[in-house]
């Protein structure tokens, strides 16, 4: 992903195409509600991927959630972040 698109993961309005805004949601509900993740929910994943493209995207996910959990117990979190004077 661009730096510009990282930038409107929280934005209003975003450029992500209708199968990365799936990936985004899958990412949010595996960090958020993993507990109410459904069949149909599935099923729409699905739609738009094969069934290993699910299972290696939900790799992926659960590796970045595992590691940011592994850096928040740690203490290894940096605690600023570094603003850009020019936007």
């Amino acid at each position: 992903m661009t730096e510009e698109k990282i930038a409107q993961l929280d934005g209003p309005t975003n450029s992500f195409s209708e199968v990365e805004r799936l990936a985004l949601e899958y990412a949010d509900r595996m960090a958020l509600d993993h507990h109410n993740m459904d069949d149909a929910f599935f099923d729409r994943l699905r739609e738009k991927f094969s069934d290993e493209q699910i299972l290696e995207l939900g790799m992926m996910i659960g590796q970045f959630i595992g590691f940011g959990r592994l850096l928040m117990v740690l203490d290894l979190e940096s605690k600023f972040c570094a603003i850009d004077a020019g936007s």
